[in-house]
């Protein structure tokens, strides 16, 4: 078996992460394997907002929980130092899709160099709200984007979650 296909054999979601920041060079080289996902006609409508900054990350978290329903105090980024967020042109008629393949890239090559991650839902709703937009006009992004998700970034604590077995017949050959 290749390696990128090991990698996305062998690649789970982590949900508890150590307090260590990634160094910026490994956090940029996922950003790049992002950067080249596959997108509709090449026209690559993904962006990618790239959260190292405590406060930040931290009102986003609180944003998110409060949008799922967790009681106070829950990080629903469990304690992932990085976030990336996933945003694409609305405009596009691929948009979902090529966000979708931009936040499948982040998480294989943050695997790939030994990074857990995992995709936190709740962006669309985020930055549909004013808060949202208002973080968003303050980064200076602008356009008509919709969020596609958060590639919580960070250090495992703790074990590696196992391979589950997958679900039989689930492929037809004709």
């Amino acid at each position: 078996m290749n390696e990128v296909i090991r990698a996305m054999v062998e690649r789970r979601s982590v949900r508890n992460y150590k307090n260590e920041m990634l160094p910026k060079d490994v956090i940029d080289d996922i950003i790049e394997a992002g950067l080249y996902a596959a997108s509709g006609r090449g026209y690559q409508s993904a962006i990618i907002v790239a959260v190292t900054d405590k406060g930040l990350r931290d009102k986003l978290s609180e944003m998110n929980r409060k949008i799922g329903g967790w009681a106070e105090g829950f990080d629903p980024f469990y304690n992932a130092p990085v976030v990336l967020i996933v945003l694409a042109d609305k405009s596009r008629n691929t948009y979902l899709y090529d966000g979708s393949l931009v936040m499948g890239n982040l998480m294989l090559a943050a695997h790939s160099m030994g990074i857990g991650s995992c995709w936190i839902h709740r962006a669309k709703e985020e930055f549909e709200s004013d808060e949202g937009k208002e973080i968003l006009k303050s980064l200076g992004i602008e356009g008509d984007y919709e969020g596609i998700g958060h590639c919580i970034l960070g250090y495992a604590d703790g074990d590696m979650p196992k391979i589950p077995e997958r679900k039989p017949d689930r492929v037809y050959y004709v």
